[in-house]
């Protein structure tokens, strides 16, 4: 599978974080922020948010002292889980919680063997998924989650994944020609998220930002019934600055 260049920016905050966490794992009875901001190198204001994120999502805890220890995530994921159990777990966690968070039904999807997959989801009553009429793996020129993982390959790995998967009309908005896609692709710009007016089911809505964590192709996603469509840009923007969490899971 042929990649393009890493996209910069999204999600520099996830190697800072790495950092932070492997400071904070060094000292096993707790330490300062003063002292994580000096052996990181990070500006305090900088690392506040961070820590804050880090202490959200259960990676560190503050201690009566204001101390940083590692959090009880870090712990299971070093547990008798199986490593992949215990990521799983927390992904699901952290899923829900963004289900709720921007109202959608939210969707992690990567590019395995050269097919789009949707490897884990969270839905609910209020928040129903996207009805599935036709496979993810040959809808990736409509859907938001395909247009997203395939601005990550580089023009011969789309064009590899079309000589596959044929591009069909689905509705009336889809993008049939090769040449018009691939221009959309490439102007995409990295840090804005990929949407779907409709492309892939009439009366729903998609937007989808890339998970950019080592050489792995990923993408975070929601939907929305078309009756919810003038909260799709609000719910993407939310979308997007949550999505470092969910690649920070995917890193460690």
């Amino acid at each position: 599978m042929a990649l393009k260049p890493e996209p910069t920016a999204p999600f520099h905050s996830v190697q800072y974080a790495l950092r932070v966490l492997e400071t904070i794992s060094r000292h096993g009875g707790g330490v300062t922020d003063v002292q994580i901001a000096r052996e990181t190198g990070l500006p305090v204001a900088h690392l506040s948010s961070l820590l804050l994120m880090l202490r959200r999502e259960g990676y560190v805890e503050q201690v009566a002292d204001g101390a940083y220890v590692i959090g009880d995530s870090l712990v299971l994921l070093g547990s008798g889980m199986t490593r992949r159990e215990a990521l799983e777990a927390k992904l699901q966690e952290t899923l829900t919680e963004l289900r709720d968070s921007v109202g959608a039904a939210v969707y992690i999807s990567r590019y395995i063997d050269g097919e789009v997959k949707i490897t884990q989801f969270a839905d609910g009553p209020r928040t129903p998924k996207v009805n599935e009429w036709v496979d993810f793996r040959s809808a990736a020129h409509a859907s938001a989650v395909g247009k997203c993982l395939l601005t990550q390959l580089d023009q011969n790995g789309r064009r590899d994944h079309l000589s596959r998967h044929k591009i069909a009309r689905l509705t009336s908005r889809t993008i049939t020609s090769e040449r018009i896609l691939f221009s959309k692709l490439d102007s995409q710009p990295p840090t804005v998220p990929v949407l779907d007016l409709q492309e892939y089911a009439v009366g729903t809505v998609c937007a989808a930002v890339p998970l950019t964590a080592g050489s792995a192709v990923g993408c975070l996603a929601l939907s929305l019934p078309i009756e919810h469509a003038h909260r799709l840009r609000s719910a993407a923007d939310t979308l997007n600055r949550r999505a470092a969490p969910v690649v920070l899971s995917l890193a460690i």
